[in-house]
């Protein structure tokens, strides 16, 4: 059984917890080795196997060096890279003006909201200009209204961009909103059930969870993981 993750279009990933979804997105980017199965990246017409491309990822945890300011946190994996300081500085404040922060460079992390400290995670992993971005639960630890000005901020970029992401969340309107097509994994041992084409227009706004098509791969989401939540919650007790 295999699956593939489109260029230029986001898949996003739900399933129970402990089904395997971040564990699936580490393989995926490198970060773990698969016990079996392959994972191979297919160029051109003739979908011919090369390299790995360029990725980044923004974890749920902002892992926002203290010391160190909004700018300087967005340029530090440039930094890393060898790029020289002016150049750096420049895409970083490229990449805060892309997740509105501009202002706010100088900074320190103590003095930013969730939110805030979360916008320079995903600026962090767009100063790389990735060819793929992953995105593992990005806004699970944001209160309900940030989560929603932030999903609609990052499917602005998103589209924006033409950008490849790969999502993983727990959420099923994020899921649908956010992806061209929707992996739904099983409980653990955790495997893909269902692949669901999503079928909105973009550019997208909140407005399109009030249209029948939102409705209806919702319910079929649920649909398919309403049991294997309830397997997952009876292997916890």
């Amino acid at each position: 059984m295999s699956y593939e993750f489109p260029a230029g279009r986001v898949t996003s990933i739900v399933g129970p917890s402990g089904c395997g979804k971040s564990t699936l997105l580490l393989i995926l980017r490198g970060l773990l080795e698969a016990s079996e199965g392959e994972v191979r990246f297919l160029y051109g017409a003739g979908r011919e196997p090369g390299p790995p491309p360029a990725m980044a990822t923004v974890w749920q945890s902002f892992n926002l060096l203290p010391w160190r300011t909004v700018l300087d946190n967005v340029a530090f994996g440039l930094e890393l890279s060898g790029l020289d300081r002016a150049a750096r500085e420049e895409r970083a404040r490229e990449a805060i003006r892309a997740v509105e922060l501009a202002g706010f460079e100088g900074h320190y992390p103590g003095q930013l909201s969730g939110g805030m400290k979360q916008r320079v995670g995903l600026a962090r992993g767009l100063v790389m200009r990735p060819d793929i971005l992953f995105l593992d639960e990005p806004f699970g630890a944001l209160d309900a209204q940030t989560r929603l000005y932030l999903q609609e901020q990052l499917a602005a970029i998103i589209e924006r961009d033409g950008r490849t992401a790969i999502l993983v969340t727990h959420s099923i309107e994020e899921a649908i909103f956010l992806g061209d097509q929707v992996l739904v994994m099983t409980a653990r041992p955790g495997r893909v059930a269902a692949s669901l084409e999503v079928g909105l227009p973009r550019p997208r706004g909140l407005d399109v969870q009030k249209s029948p098509r939102f409705g209806e791969l919702f319910d079929t989401i649920y649909g398919l993981l309403r049991d294997e939540v309830r397997k997952a919650m009876l292997e916890r007790l």
